[in-house]
Order: structure tokens, then sequence, then C-alpha cells
């Protein structure tokens, strides 16, 4: 049963005194093209600007991932296999609390749902644990803090949003998760918006949208008074391999990134555009983009698909920065925006970190009512 928070429990003669805390939230985004991590696969690339002597260290670590298995027939009708997933947040279990033995320990408690590599000490308490995680065929998102913060999480609740084929499976669509963190909630999309870089394909990826907004829906709670949909919570974060390209002909697509003319590219990213026309995800922010498109890239390689003039690629798509995080909220203000350089997959993680503001009740008083 869920906990109420302090909130929902004063009695109506009681006051509450808030102020403002301000926490830090990492939000990572990475299609990883249905390739199974190896065990030795390092990730700290993808965490290391959360962790610079520059910056405080995040409270929050929002992972979501994209295509964590081959989107076939198999995997899209069949059985979900959670054996994948489980070996993800066992990679995120220990490169979050890689050095237990040189931090500080705020608290205890033992790690539910997630599943321990052997490197892992047991007897070494956990400084990040797990609140929540969800997959949906291809799609999954994990959420972790610090384990100070947990009597201050409440309501954890997930929203899965199915509309790739047929218009109701899952190898395209989201995995909502919100919480309250004391008396401020969050909510988190991971979504995975149709492929494409053909006339009316962005319309096609806005359509997502629009579905993923009015079909995701979480419980109101005891005395409902809950967020129901995405945009009632305070702060929203939308991570994922959004997939929209760049409306160029491939072959300037290609001269331009040859010449790292970024700033070229993005006038013509069909997300901008799409947000400028006012067609999708009207009233929301992102950071600006300075980094090189995430997608696509030979295997293992450095090399955009298609620019290199000694392969002969069967199917061509031109770079784009399919993988964005976007936000919408009053209480965030976005520090940084940036990439991962991991070779796994065909497209490159990206990274955001945020401030939060949360409102926490720090006292109550009783007064007599007339």
């Amino acid at each position: 049963m869920a906990k109420l928070s302090q909130q929902h429990m004063i009695p109506k003669n009681v006051l509450s005194y808030h102020e403002k805390d301000t926490y830090r939230i990492f939000v990572g985004s990475w299609n990883v093209g249905g390739v199974s991590p190896p065990d030795n696969l390092d990730i700290q690339d993808w965490l290391i600007s959360s962790q610079s002597n520059n910056n405080p260290a995040s409270d929050i670590f929002v992972f979501g991932l994209q295509e964590i298995v081959p989107l076939n027939a198999g995997n899209v009708l069949g059985y979900e296999n959670g054996k994948i997933s489980q070996k993800w947040n066992s990679l995120f279990r220990a490169a979050l609390n890689k050095k237990l033995a040189e931090d500080k320990v705020v608290g205890v408690g033992d790690l539910k749902k997630v599943y321990p590599l052997k490197d892992i000490d047991h007897n070494q308490v956990e400084e990040f644990q797990c609140i929540i995680h969800k997959q949906m065929v291809g799609v999954y998102i994990s959420v972790w803090v610090r384990s100070h913060l947990l009597p201050y999480i409440n309501h954890p609740s997930v929203s899965c949003v199915a509309c790739g084929l047929l218009g109701c499976l899952g190898n395209k669509g989201s995995v909502s998760v919100r919480f309250m963190l004391h008396e401020t909630s969050f909510c988190f999309v991971c979504s995975h918006l149709a492929s494409g870089g053909k006339e009316g394909d962005a319309k096609q990826r806005n359509a997502n949208a629009a579905e993923i907004l009015s079909r995701s829906s979480f419980p109101r709670g005891p005395l409902h008074n809950l967020p129901r949909q995405i945009l009632d919570h305070n702060n929203v974060i939308w991570l994922g391999d959004l997939n929209y390209r760049i409306h160029l002909p491939d072959y300037i697509t290609w001269s331009l990134v040859e010449k790292k003319e970024w700033s070229v590219l993005l006038e013509n990213d069909e997300l901008k555009m799409e947000l400028m026309k006012g067609h999708v995800f009207q009233g929301w922010n992102e950071e600006e983009i300075n980094f090189p498109p995430t997608y696509k890239y030979n295997p293992n390689s450095e090399v955009y698909f298609g620019c290199d003039h000694k392969r002969k690629p069967q199917k061509i798509r031109a770079p784009a920065w399919c993988d964005r995080i976007i936000w919408c909220g009053k209480g965030l203000k976005q520090d940084q925006y940036n990439r991962g350089e991991s070779r796994l997959s065909d497209h490159r993680p990206v990274r955001a970190i945020f401030a939060a503001e949360v409102d926490v009740c720090k006292g109550f008083e009783s007064f007599q009512s007339f």
C-alpha cells in the first residue's frame, strides 16, 4: 500500500510550513540497437558529466533505453523476456555504487527488483537504490535515488502506451513513471516514436506524442488528489529516441556533417521546426544542442552510416539528432545537455542534468478555528 505524504495526513486545524529544497537529477537516454550489454560494459562515460568536480553529484538518476531487445516479431508479439532489462539494471547498480568505500553512507535498505552483479559487496550499504523500473518490449526506464531520499518518495506508478504496428503493438510507444518527492510530483516519459525519414513521417511522430499524452494515466491515490495525466505533474521530463530527422536532402546533410556545420543542420531539425510551428510539444523546453548528431553510426565506429564512401549501405539513413531530452515545469532548471561516446550501438547516448526545486514540509502548527 502506498504511503500518504505528510500533506495528506495533517488535520484541518493544522497549518504546515514549507520551504524549497533543490535536488539534482541526471536523465539519460540511449537507443542500444537490440545489442545485449557485455558484462564489462563501462557506462561511466555516459555518467561522467554528473560526477565532475565542477558540479555537485546528482541525487536522482533516470535511465531510459530503447531497443533493449531486437524489434522482431518474436519480441513484439511474444512473451516479454526480462533478462536483458535485469542485466541493464545490474549495470546501473554497479556504476552508481562503484565508489561505495569512498562515499559517505547516508542510508540503508534492501534493493528490490534488481539483480546483482557478482562483484557487488552486499555487506556494504548502497548509496543509490532503484525505486521503480519497467519494460515494454524494447522500451525500458529505471529510476535510482540516494538512499536517504527513500523515506520521502511516495506513490511511484507506471503507465505504458503502445502505439507501434497496427497502432497498438509495443515496438513503438512509451513507458512513463511518476512519483512524489516530498510534496512535489515528477513524471518521466521514456519513448520510442515512429521511425522514417520520408515526407509525412514527422506527422506520425507528432501523432505518437499526442497519443502518449492523451492515453497515459496514473492512479489518483487513496484521497483522489494525485496527478492523473502526464501534464498534471509539477515537473515532467520526456526522454528517448524521438526519431525526428533533418529536413534536408541526404547528400546535403552528409556534406554539412563532414564540415561539422551543426548550426545549419539544427536550423533544419524536424523537432525544432515542429515545435516552432506549434504542431507538437507546445510549451516544452529543450536546451541548446552543442554536440554532433547521435544517429546513425557504422557498427563500433566513429563514422556515420553512409559517410564512409568505401561502404555501400543497403539502406540509406542520414545523420540526425534522434535522441532527445525535453522538459516542462516551473521548478526545473537545466544545467547540462550533451552526449556520451560509447560505440555499443548505432546511436550515441544523451544526458541532461537538472536542478529541481522541491516543496518540503518543514513543520506544523495548530490553530483554533471559530
